[in-house]
């Protein structure tokens, strides 16, 4: 098996799907593996060419995150190695690159935390003064970090089509809609669902930015995602704080009123910028130097914020 995996090959499990990175197979009626391969997606579309090793940062970091922040809500995690739920010659596919977690019923939004008006919320700031419908200071700048963390939720997209930010509202009808079983199971509403939501995510949000803050990393914003147990209780699933999730940024380097580089993969969008490309799938051929610094600077990033050299 070579470092770079675009797609795993496991047949002793059921593949239930493939997202823009990760790929889900089933293990029981309680729980899901997911594998996360070296698939890098930008503008939403799917790269042809995978980042070497990239699936085995996110797993590292991800982790970190889940360990780090689990005092704040409870998450996906089983702790069971992944080694064992495959075959015997599959292991070396789900080797540092998976996890072992509870099947949830999602949330049908992303919860989006801002700490810093930038990206399709600077867009947004510019057209209406507000994002989600939550009003902004007036005067304030590219970069310009935020009063205080905001909840700005957006839909998720399929591959191809683009995220959209909403605001609360039509996020909690969404969530009423998509949930509205297990919410008359459970007796919760999709209200309640959304407040907890929007406090869990500001929380994490919070504590990650104080720690990378302290790492010399400012964290601009970051999406996570939640989902629900059969009794509706919230847990943080998916990923967590890794650069394809989230905008860091070095904080040396941060200047108001400029786009800050960044750790994540604003590189390999800013590269695609340079090129004759419509933003639609199929997306272009990477040249490997693109693909290396791609790879630096997710490694740089989780070594920086867990404090440990990155082994593949």
């Amino acid at each position: 098996m070579t470092e770079a995996l675009f797609e795993s090959t496991i047949a002793s499990l059921p593949l239930l799907g493939r997202g823009k990175v990760r790929d889900i197979y089933a293990i029981d009626a309680d729980k899901l593996l997911i594998v996360a391969s070296d698939r890098i997606s930008a503008f939403d579309v799917v790269m042809p060419d995978p980042v070497p090793g990239k699936g085995q940062v996110l797993t590292r970091l991800a982790g970190f995150w889940f360990a780090r922040l689990a005092g704040i809500i409870a998450n996906q995690l089983t702790g069971i190695d992944p080694e064992t739920v495959v075959a015997a010659d599959e292991r070396d596919q789900v080797r540092g690159r998976a996890l072992v977690v509870k099947r949830l019923r999602p949330l049908p939004i992303e919860a989006v935390v801002r700490g810093y008006l930038i990206g399709s919320g600077w867009k947004d700031y510019q057209a209406s003064g507000s994002i989600c419908g939550i009003p902004l200071p007036a005067g304030l700048r590219l970069a310009s970090r935020l009063p205080q963390p905001i909840f700005t939720p957006a839909t998720k997209a399929a591959i191809g089509d683009h995220d959209e930010n909403v605001s609360f509202e039509r996020a909690q009808a969404d969530c009423a809609i998509a949930l509205a079983d297990l919410l008359a199971a459970t007796g919760k509403s999709a209200g309640e669902i959304m407040r907890q939501a929007r406090d869990a995510a500001i929380a994490l949000y919070s504590t990650a930015a104080a720690h990378a803050a302290a790492c010399g990393i400012l964290i601009a914003d970051t999406k996570f995602e939640f989902g629900l147990d059969a009794a509706g209780t919230l847990h943080l699933i998916d990923e967590a704080l890794t650069p394809d999730s989230s905008r860091f940024w070095p904080a040396d380097a941060y200047h108001e009123g400029s786009n800050p580089p960044s750790y994540d993969k604003q590189y390999l969008r800013d590269y695609l910028e340079t090129l004759d490309w419509n933003k639609q799938a199929p997306g272009p051929q990477l040249p490997p130097t693109v693909l290396a610094r791609t790879r630096a600077k997710y490694v740089e990033a989780c070594e920086r914020l867990t404090g440990e050299k990155f082994v593949a």
